[in-house]
C-alpha cells in the first residue's frame, strides 16, 4: 500500500551517549500513535506519564488535576503528523516520566511516498536507560557501577536491573518485531475501515 510517511529521528537529550532511533511513521498517525512508536523504538515500558510539546502547545492525555494556570493539555489523539508537517513543524519535544524527565527531540527528516508497512524501524544506537533509574544523574551512576565489576555497587545494580546491561545493544530484533505487530494491527484496522466504507456505499 502506498502512503505518505515521515522519517523521524528520535534523540534522547542530556546524556551525551548517543541514544537515538530513526523510524518511518505514516503521516496519518496521531501523536497518540506516535507515542506508542516511540515507547517501542526507544525501549521504554509505558509505565509513566508523557507529553508532546509542539510550539506553545502541550499534547497528551488531559487531566484536570494537572492543568493549572496557563498550562493546558490538548488531546494527543486530536492531531496527526500530517497536521504538524502541514504547519511547517519539523522538530518538537517528547517528554516521558515526569520524575526522571526523559526529554526526546523528535525531528522530521523527510516526507515521502512509502510502499512498505508502517511504522517501521530504520536504524538506531544505544540502549535507553532503565525505568526509574533516577534521571540522567542516576543513569550515569548506574552505568559506572554496572559496567565495572570491581565497583562496590556492581552486585546491587546487577540484581536491581536483573542482569548485565550493554549500553550499545538496543535489542534491534525485538524493536523491529514489536513495530511489525503495530503495523499489522494498523493494517487490520485499515482493512476493516475500507470494508465498512464499501459496504456503506
Amino acid at each position: 500500500m502506498s502512503e505518505r510517511v515521515a522519517r523521524i529521528r528520535i534523540e534522547l537529550r542530556e546524556l551525551g551517549v548517543g541514544i537515538r532511533r530513526r523510524v518511518d511513521v505514516p503521516l496519518a498517525a496521531t501523536l497518540e500513535a506516535l507515542h506508542d512508536v516511540i515507547q517501542i523504538a526507544m525501549g521504554w515500558t509505558d509505565s509513566h506519564l508523557h507529553e508532546f510539546r509542539v510550539g506553545g502547545r502541550i499534547y497528551g492525555i488531559p487531566d484536570p488535576e494537572f492543568d493549572f494556570g496557563d498550562r493546558r493539555v490538548y488531546r494527543e489523539s486530536s492531531v496527526r503528523l500530517e497536521d504538524l508537517v502541514g504547519r511547517g513543524v519539523e522538530r518538537f519535544l517528547y517528554v516521558y516520566d515526569f520524575g526522571d524527565c526523559w526529554e526526546h527531540d523528535v525531528i522530521v527528516e523527510e516526507v515521502r511516498k512509502g510502499e512498505a508497512e508502517y511504522p517501521a524501524l530504520v536504524d538506531g544506537a544505544g540502549r535507553c536507560p532503565p525505568e526509574d533509574v533516577g534521571g540522567a544523574p542516576g543513569f550515569m551512576n548506574f552505568l559506572e557501577a554496572i559496567l565495572s565489576p570491581g565497583h562496590e555497587e556492581h552486585p546491587a545494580m546487577l540484581e536491581w536491573y536483573g542482569g548485565p546491561f550493554d549500553p550499545a545493544d538496543f535489542d534491534e530484533r525485538r524493536v523491529r518485531s514489536r513495530l511489525a505487530v503495530l503495523a499489522a494491527r494498523r493494517r487490520g484496522g485499515l482493512a476493516r475501515h475500507r470494508r465498512r466504507r464499501i459496504a456503506g456505499g
